[in-house]
């Protein structure tokens, strides 16, 4: 029953989202088909676009008739920056730069978050405390495209250590595409885990604090052991939720790194077809980049009650 529910409220939140993208579209200014003739087109001309592109209909038919395509797979066809290609296509091209990108600035942000926080709170009122504590807030204030400016000047353009920009596809160049995304992830990490490491830091003090931890002290227990097999342990929980939110996040705001770097990815795609009007494209977009936020939210609800049973008793 609480995987019914969630499922169930899945698929009423992506149907709403659906709505709502396709009305707000609307509400944009701008007529696709001046976009695509010129403004010096003639009325008739435009009109008879608008009537081939379907946007003569009125809103609501134009919504059921684009749902009736998404339900057999068709998302449509592009009609501007990338005339004749169709959204699912396009679509499918940029999810294999935004979730691997999403991922491996996740996994970073842990990597540095977790170690971090764990010294930060066994070591508690020490200088490496503050040391810490201050070096995780300069991550939270340096704006991430700032970030991302200095790491492509000195690392890609300096050193030469990595690709300033641009991305080639897996299926042509699998270890330039990862060494592309290299950086951009660790510019999007530096602040997730920034944030990671005071949630780790804080979750690892109230464990700490626990009678059973004093208990284990008291019987002779290694503090290396008390730390990593009691309290981090008991700290999951807490980690799992922010880290989740934070991988969520990622999905739905890597359009400034993609934009920085250059990155063929969701984000970038759909401000593009924003900036051009290409209906279509936006709508396939945002419905599937809505839909993998979704996804990743069930998956987490589905993954808690496994870390802590009682969630599936209060659910």
């Amino acid at each position: 029953m609480y995987w019914l529910k969630k499922l169930l409220g899945v698929f009423a939140t992506l149907l709403l989202v659906s709505m709502l993208t396709f009305t707000a579209l609307y509400l944009i200014p701008g007529d696709p088909a001046v976009l695509i003739l010129g403004t010096e087109a003639e009325h008739q001309d435009i009109e008879l676009v608008r009537s081939q592109l379907g946007l003569d209909r009125p809103v609501a038919v134009q919504y059921f008739s684009w749902l009736a395509g998404v339900l057999k797979g068709d998302f449509g066809n592009s009609i501007t920056f990338s005339k004749g290609y169709s959204v699912s296509q396009l679509v499918a091209s940029a999810i294999p730069v935004t979730v691997p990108l999403a991922v491996a600035a996740m996994i970073l942000s842990l990597l540095l978050a977790v170690p971090l926080g764990m010294l930060a709170a066994s070591r508690k009122g020490s200088r490496l405390d503050s040391l810490i504590l201050t070096l995780s807030q300069t991550g939270l204030s340096v704006p991430a495209f700032w970030l991302g400016i200095l790491a492509i000047q000195f690392f890609a353009v300096r050193l030469g250590w990595f690709p300033p920009g641009s991305m080639p596809k897996w299926s042509d160049d699998p270890a330039g595409a990862a060494s592309s995304l290299l950086l951009p992830a660790l510019v999007l990490a530096l602040p997730r885990a920034a944030i990671l490491t005071r949630i780790v830091r804080t979750a690892m003090l109230e464990t700490l604090g626990e009678e059973y931890i004093r208990t284990a002290r008291g019987k002779g227990v290694s503090e290396w052991s008390i730390v990593t097999r009691h309290a981090l342990r008991n700290a999951l929980v807490s980690i799992s939720t922010v880290a989740g939110i934070q991988l969520i996040q990622l999905l739905a705001g890597a359009i400034v790194i993609e934009q920085v770097f250059s990155l063929p990815g969701l984000g970038r795609l759909i401000l593009s077809s924003v900036l051009l009007r290409d209906l279509p494209v936006v709508q396939g977009a945002v419905f599937a980049g809505a839909a993998l936020i979704l996804a990743v939210n069930f998956l987490l609800d589905s993954v808690y009650p496994l870390i802590d049973p009682r969630i599936r008793g209060v659910a």
